[in-house]
């Protein structure tokens, strides 16, 4: 199979080049990505051909996709932070939805066998705290944040291109995915990156929120089942059903770094912050028969044990996040 995987040089697309590659080493991979301040070539094997361009580039996108006669586009590419986006919510509906829509319309040119898009739960909305709801994929979508809004405008234009031009197209909502090569902006890899450095773990004020954790190669993985069985036209769910909160998070950052509790420290909430995210995953379970392989103690502690391993990956990018989280007023 040929593939080309844009946002390749992220924390979700090179884990899943790194995977598929490692899995099935006949495929032939093109990394695609902007080299925007969280993409990172480095997180990428040497031998995968690179492109370096924006998804909303519909020339140099096409050019690609006919010269390196590709088979399946999957889309990772997403301005992804939700406090960036409070700041700068131009650039997120810029590259997540006009980008995302420019590469649909070369895919369908090029007659691509599968445009496959990777969205979030985030487009759902979110869920009281004391709730047992979960959102499936019959959930209406309640973005709340500029981040969530371009990501569901994205997941509209997806479908629009299936129902529209009959574009062979399929959609996963993922969980927060933790893991490897993961930008220090975020949360797991910020509070390893600061409690290894003795630093503040900065707290939302609201410190009870929860989030469902997915390994990223789990995430991966399930990627690839939908490539390979997923039917045209559908979305899939993937969660782990693991909620942790941000006190919970820090915790066991702390334990596994082996620091103090001391270095918590509460920060004001962004504005627009979410409390709860957790997804039905019962579809793609049931009929793709995906199943996450890696335990949520095994994961965290392998993951901050990679960042504590990889200072020389991670310590060059930490002065390039956008947004001071523990500035929020």
């Amino acid at each position: 199979m040929r593939l080309l995987v844009t946002g390749a040089a992220g924390f979700i697309g090179s884990n899943f080049a790194r995977d598929r590659l490692e899995r099935r080493p006949g495929d032939h991979i093109v990394a695609f990505d902007l080299l925007t301040y969280a993409g990172n070539r480095e997180s990428l094997p040497d031998e995968v051909p690179f492109v370096h361009g924006d998804i909303g580039d519909f020339e140099l996108v096409e050019q690609t996709l006919r010269d390196e006669q590709i088979d399946v586009v999957v889309n990772f590419a997403a301005e992804s932070h939700n406090s960036l986006a409070v700041v700068d919510p131009g650039r997120f509906f810029r590259t997540n939805v006009l980008g995302t829509q420019a590469l649909l319309e070369a895919s369908r040119r090029c007659e691509v066998e599968r445009f496959h898009h990777v969205s979030t739960c985030e487009v759902y909305g979110d869920l009281p705290l004391d709730s047992d709801e979960s959102f499936s994929e019959e959930s209406p979508y309640r973005p709340r944040t500029p981040y969530n809004a371009s990501k569901a405008a994205a997941d509209h234009a997806v479908r629009a291109y299936f129902e529209t031009y009959g574009l062979p197209v399929t959609i996963t909502n993922c969980s927060n995915n933790y893991g490897p090569y993961q930008f220090p902006e975020k949360v797991i890899p910020l509070f390893t990156a600061n409690a290894l450095d003795d630093r503040p773990l900065p707290l939302y004020a609201s410190t009870e929120n929860r989030r469902e954790w997915l390994h990223v190669l789990d995430h991966c993985r399930a990627i690839e089942l939908v490539l390979d069985r997923g039917e045209p036209g559908e979305t899939y769910n993937v969660g782990s059903g693991i909620e942790k909160s941000i006190a919970e998070i820090a915790d066991a950052v702390l334990e596994h770094t082996g620091k103090p509790s001391s270095l918590k420290t509460i920060v004001p909430d962004r504005p627009g912050h979410d409390r709860r995210y957790l997804l039905d995953s019962t579809k793609i379970r049931e009929h793709l028969g995906w199943r996450e392989e890696t335990a949520w103690e095994d994961g965290i502690a392998q993951t901050v044990a990679w960042y504590a391993e990889h200072r020389e990956w991670w310590e060059p990018l930490r002065d390039r996040a956008p947004v001071d989280e523990a500035a929020w007023r």
